[in-house]
């Protein structure tokens, strides 16, 4: 059947599964558009290309599948940066379909021109432009195959805007099987020897790729294995918070005792991530440790320091083949004392605090936010997906908010600010049974506050909790080290956030004291719509010092 490439496009996202795009439309790609018309993709329209890329990032790590986007040339292109870096750091699958100018027009400094190749090319796995129309569905499907394989990440795909409209025969390709990457006993068992061996082993958790729930059946093993489960910067949805394995997490904000258990451990096991500097503490942990690397990336691109055994595998390939094995076998000599006191320091830096010892719990700062956020942790019960900007104000609900369930987290582990209301939009949409909770701070819930609308117009219901203390906090809590008494370009002013909710037609909560935070909570969390609580603190106060406990 004849059709123009936008169309064949359309038809082989269509073919892949594809059920949402997230668009910001432009003329430059109107026969893409024209053919999601009758499609039944739904095409989520979006006020911002960032917001958009953010959308499309976290309908990827939430369910595996490359995230969708599209957006217009030139500035459209520039604006969903943001996401492809975030993308291509946190090795999450997304695919950005971006408008071109007409063929004739190139290398004229025509309206928008700009080099993909020269933009994207060294922030993307695949930078591609479907010159051919015959192959507009032959480029879409291996775009999609490129994103999602080995180490994930992003794929963008230039539409020159007059070649979409020429008619071929091509038909739909795809979807292209992925290879599996098979195991062999040999490696699994090499591994489970060196387990065997270890006084201290531990696995790190981390990545993309722990939808499916094979944590769980990770910690299973590990728990049974006398086996400590420490997880990456953001990848704490892993495994659950439950097991007996679970020993915290890595990275910014981390516990002082979990950060010293890793240290100590003198077996690493790397399942889905690698040795970073935000793991690492700034490539000063775990270098003396024997290293094994389990990844997709054969290359194990971000990793540091040593590596005594690499097996390539996706978690869940990994988890598999570590299903048939008896977890005694693992275990050596070892009793449960090396695993047990990892939890317990978990546990001890987790306890929810109530009362003025709380750090932070300042007279005058407003809210107490240890309070604030074990009241969500006892509302949520680990089942909700989680989404989160970037800035101190996180730390709180990284501390005391618990993860049961796979696929509840999307953090930019990148840094990148803006990510937590667009997130939480896609999520909702994603997963309309689930409750989704943005957590961000007033910087960064204004770079992408604007997606509530798109929450409004596409059904999405979507908790935003914005900690507002008038500053960017993170920035401050650097110049106090560095340069002390000598703040600069860090404070802002904020809008009344419950009225700017209540102008969508949305449900808004104001709270200036601890007490007013859970009535405010179960009020929003009743409503069936977009919801926003708007928490005050002072700019005084600061993450939860991370543990008194060293070891």
């Amino acid at each position: 059947m004849s059709q123009s490439a936008g169309h064949l496009i359309v038809r082989t996202l269509e073919a892949h599964g594809v059920e949402r795009v997230y668009a910001v439309p432009g003329e430059s790609y109107l026969d893409v558009l024209d053919g999601l018309h009758d499609s039944s993709i739904e095409t989520v329209v979006c006020r911002h290309e960032g917001g958009a890329g953010f959308m499309a990032l976290a309908e990827g790590r939430l369910t595996g599948r490359p995230g969708i986007a599209m957006v217009t040339r030139g500035p459209g292109a520039a604006n969903a940066m943001i996401s492809i870096h975030t993308a291509w750091q946190d090795a999450t699958a997304l695919v950005l379909f971006v408008g071109l100018i007409p063929v004739a027009d190139r290398e004229r400094e025509s309206f928008q021109e700009f080099d993909l190749a020269g933009w994207f090319g060294s922030t993307a796995k695949r930078v591609i432009t479907i010159d051919d129309p015959a192959r507009a569905g032959e480029l879409t499907d291996e775009a999609m195959r490129i994103a999602a394989a080995g180490r994930p990440g992003p794929v963008v795909v230039g539409l020159p805007e007059d070649l979409l409209v020429e008619v071929t025969d091509a038909r739909v390709t795809g979807p292209t099987a992925a290879p599996v990457l098979a195991l062999n006993s040999d490696e699994i068992s090499a591994l489970v020897e060196r387990i065997a061996r270890a006084e201290r082993p531990a696995i790190v958790v981390g990545g993309d790729g722990w939808h499916s729930g094979c944590g769980a059946e990770l910690a299973a093993f590990a728990e049974a294995a006398g086996v400590p489960v420490f997880a990456d910067w953001r990848a704490y949805d892993a495994v659950p918070h439950d097991s007996g394995a679970w020993a915290g997490w890595l990275g910014y904000g981390r516990a002082d005792a979990v950060a010293a258990g890793y240290a100590r451990a003198d077996l690493l096991v790397f399942v889905g991530c690698a040795r970073t500097d935000v793991l690492s503490d700034g490539y000063t942990l775990g270098f003396e440790a024997e290293t094994v690397l389990v990844t997709a990336d054969a290359e194990g691109k971000a990793h540091a320091g040593r590596i005594d055994q690499q097996i390539v595998a996706t978690p869940r390939a990994f988890v598999s083949a570590l299903a048939a094995v008896d977890p005694d076998l693992a275990r050596g000599d070892r009793d449960d004392s090396w695993r047990g006191e990892r939890a317990a320091a978990q546990t001890r830096f987790a306890m929810h605090r109530s009362d003025a010892s709380v750090p932070g719990a300042l007279a005058d700062a407003g809210v107490d936010l240890g309070v604030a956020f074990a009241a969500l942790d006892d509302r949520l019960r680990g089942e909700a997906i989680l989404t989160f900007g970037a800035g101190n104000a996180t730390i709180w609900a990284h501390r005391f908010v618990r993860h049961l369930a796979p696929a509840s987290l999307v953090g930019a582990r990148n840094g990148a600010m803006g990510l937590a209301v667009p997130a939480a939009v896609a999520a909702s949409l994603a997963f309309p049974d689930r409750r989704a909770v943005a957590v961000c701070g007033d910087g960064d819930f204004l770079m992408n506050g604007q997606e509530v609308a798109t929450a409004f117009a596409h059904g999405s219901k979507p908790l935003v909790i914005v900690v507002d203390n008038g500053i960017y906090g993170t920035i401050v809590q650097h110049q106090q080290k560095h340069y002390p008494g000598r703040p600069s370009g860090t404070r802002m002013a904020n809008p009344d956030f419950k009225a700017w909710m209540e102008s969508f037609g949305g449900h808004g909560e104001r709270v200036e004291t601890t007490e007013e935070f859970a009535p405010a909570l179960d009020r929003a969390l009743a409503v069936d719509g977009p919801a926003l609580i708007h928490v005050l603190i002072s700019s005084e106060v600061m993450p939860p010092a991370p543990d008194e406990i060293a070891a």
